[in-house]
């Protein structure tokens, strides 16, 4: 198959380009900086160089292509560093997520592609109330912190939209919190935060998140390209979502730092503001007991625990041979 692949280089992007390209599809793969289109040579993909937000050009990628797939992993990551100011750091991924969608599913449907898979996210999303681990058919957060509001509505958006898309088939894969060599969980700026000890447990630190390794993601993607139901949703994550209290002392440890700080909710609320506050202490996992059953699909990374230790010592080896 022709996949044209949107956001190609970032997290997701880089691990499912090489992974497409290796079961014998065609694969295009956009960026919106022609300084990575070498690296797309180097992956196996066609570059295109084409910014999300940019309608005729992401029009003219598209149907130029002409893929029987496009898969949307485009997001602005690595710009959302202010997380006191949540939304406003994801100020441009929320825009990918809402207009960006509506660009590339018209040119998708415009090139007469036949499957459209969008990435989607369920680290904090789901209501904070009811069991601990959350699957596919529980509702999302009705009544999110104010700095989550906005980032949520994007969110709903794309669940809402990609579903109701029958041409082409729309399919949703809500990643868990990303981990990777040097990457989310593991990028250089947590391993400094964490280091310095900038990285509390606030409160009892009991909520739950759901963790994903970039390459399980990759590979997630991949499987739902056969086999994923269209207008279904899917939670993507490992197979055990872990409290604050447990996995941020384990990620330390792994890292050789000090073991976090513990602050009480009160001063988290002043110090990092209610949503952080929400997310040590009130969210929610995710189940993947759906993606398992349907995609056939297993998490070659199913524990974080491990994934951590692997992530990180591959970061090591890599920052060595360099």
């Amino acid at each position: 198959m022709r996949i044209f692949v949107a956001g190609a280089t970032g997290a997701v992007g880089r691990k499912l380009v090489p992974l497409l390209v290796a079961a014998g599809h065609s694969v295009i793969g956009s960026t919106r900086s022609a300084a990575k289109a070498g690296l797309l040579r180097e992956l196996g993909a066609e570059p295109a160089v084409a910014d999300g937000l940019d309608a005729a050009g992401m029009r003219a990628a598209v149907t130029t292509a002409r893929p029987d797939v496009v898969i949307h992993e485009m997001t602005d990551l690595a710009a959302a560093t202010d997380l006191r100011h949540f939304d406003r750091a994801f100020a441009r991924t929320n825009e990918l997520r809402t207009r960006g969608t509506d660009i590339l599913l018209a040119a998708a449907r415009e090139a007469g592609a036949k499957r459209f898979i969008a990435q989607s996210f369920c680290g904090w999303t789901f209501s904070r109330d009811g069991g601990a681990i959350k699957t596919e058919a529980d509702q999302l957060d009705p009544n999110p912190p104010e700095e989550l509001r906005r980032t949520l509505e994007a969110i709903r958006y794309l669940e809402r939209t990609v579903p109701a898309s029958a041409v082409p088939e729309g399919i949703v894969l809500r990643y868990g919190f990303f981990y990777g060599p040097d990457t989310g969980t593991l990028s250089p700026p947590m391993r400094e935060q964490l280091r310095r000890r900038r990285v509390p447990v606030i409160g009892d630190g009991g909520g739950y998140w759901s963790f994903i390794h970039t390459e399980d993601a990759a590979s997630a993607t991949a499987a739902a390209i056969e086999r994923g139901r269209t207008g279904e949703i899917y939670n993507i994550v490992d197979d055990y979502p872990a409290q604050v209290r447990d996995w941020l002392p384990a990620l330390a440890k792994v890292l050789g730092a000090r073991p976090p700080l513990h602050v009480p909710a009160w001063l988290g609320r002043l110090l990092a503001g209610e949503h952080m506050t929400a997310m040590m202490t009130e969210v929610r996992g995710a189940s993947n007991a759906k993606a398992k059953r349907e995609l056939a699909w297993l998490p070659a990374h199913p524990s974080w625990r491990d994934g951590f230790a692997d992530a990180a010592g591959s970061s090591a080896g890599q920052r060595s041979a360099a």
